[in-house]
């Protein structure tokens, strides 16, 4: 009978022992294509002892897949497709088969707005939220068993501004994040700065009602967001201000704390992007997009205040940083460079939290998004 694979949990060697590593990690790489069909998914197998990558599948005849997103039980991938084009775009399903990389398609729906940007998936499993980007909405979509996103089930739409001209005359959500409970939802609003906040009631199917807004300073541009392990605390990326933002999670409410500059040197014009936290929660990463500085800032957490302490930065060797991603084992982080059609792989120094660039890089057009995940054979 064929090796089938399913999502690693460490409990699992822990409490029934592991007499040799059946582990596999597979990493999802999405692309910008140009806007027309081409092979923009790609699935490599991950070395985890030598940082080594090997390509397994590539998905063909799609368009702009720029951003991806893995189900919590690994069994699935979703997709945006048709991102930064004049209609509206999709989000597309595929079964993933851990074995041998390949991703079987299974359905797609329109998004309902123009740009999708960032998918999100509730803790369940059961419901997945995209954000519309230049028609600033949320959609919310159920996904059955089978994978499968049955058509959206509650749409909402924003509009607002702010101050930064060209950038923010409109509402822009550029991501949403669940809380660590699945109680709340979180969506960066770049456009308008704002974090909107929703309660998730969930009754037979997930419903987002609102609640007041927390309002970010005039000129930030929030874009992404993460929450720490602990659940305690939470950060956000401003992509125009170049800033990070440290808030203490409490009672489904964001508490501001303090923020710090992402990048090492001033900038005219300011592009963070992306913001990760290691798996055992003592640093942060971001991702700083040029225009004169392409770097992975570096910060230590405080464990009991939240509050960071900048390492260092790591320049990205490549161009626009887009989006990066820590291996499920922490050793490793690796950056897609968008504009330099390269993913290079770091060796991450668990105790400085420091990064060390490996000799070989990926070479891939116009990369955009990483996912990864750590699969274990069951017998």
């Amino acid at each position: 009978m064929p090796l089938r694979f399913v999502l690693v949990f460490a409990l699992v060697c822990l409490l029934h022992g592991c007499a040799k590593d059946t582990s596999k990690t597979l990493l999802f790489i999405g692309s910008f294509t140009e806007g027309k069909a081409a092979k923009g998914i790609q699935v490599h197998e991950f070395d985890v002892r030598t940082g080594a990558l090997r390509l397994l599948h590539e998905v063909p005849n799609v368009i702009n897949p720029s951003f991806l997103k893995v189900s919590p039980n690994g069994r699935f991938l979703f997709s945006v497709l048709e991102s930064q084009m004049d209609s509206n775009g999709k989000v597309a399903a595929y079964g993933i088969d851990a074995k041998t990389g390949i991703l079987e398609p299974i359905n797609f729906q329109d998004t309902g707005g123009r740009n999708p940007a960032h998918l999100s998936i509730h803790p369940s499993g059961g419901h997945l939220v995209v954000s519309n980007y230049t028609d600033a909405g949320i959609a919310v979509f159920p996904i059955n068993e089978a994978g499968s996103l049955l058509p959206k089930q509650q749409m909402l739409t924003f509009k607002d501004s702010s101050i930064v001209r060209g950038r923010q005359d409109a509402a822009h959500v550029h991501s949403t994040h669940f809380s660590p409970d699945g109680g709340s939802l979180f969506a960066q609003d770049l456009g308008a700065d704002k974090i909107r906040v929703f309660k998730v009631v969930l009754d037979n199917k997930l419903e987002l009602e609102s609640r007041a807004a927390i309002a970010v300073k005039p000129g930030s541009g929030p874009r992404h967001f993460t929450f720490h392990p602990n659940g305690k605390f939470g950060y956000g990326i401003s992509e125009l201000s170049g800033k990070v933002r440290v808030y203490q999670y409490t009672d489904d409410n964001l508490i501001f704390l303090e923020d710090h500059s992402s990048y090492a040197t001033n900038q005219e014009i300011y592009r963070a992007a992306d913001i990760h936290i290691s798996p055992d929660g003592k640093f942060l990463y971001t991702s700083n997009r040029g225009p004169k500085e392409d770097s992975i800032g570096i910060f230590s957490i405080d464990q009991n205040s939240g509050k960071l302490t900048l390492v260092g930065h790591e320049p990205t060797h490549g161009k626009h940083p887009r989006n990066f991603c820590l291996d499920p084992s922490g050793q490793f982080l690796l950056v897609a460079n968008q504009f330099s059609n390269n993913v290079v792989v770091f060796k991450r120094d668990g105790q400085t939290g420091k990064l060390s660039k490996l000799p070989e890089d990926l070479e891939i057009k116009a990369p955009s998004t990483l996912q990864m995940l750590r699969y274990v054979a069951d017998r």
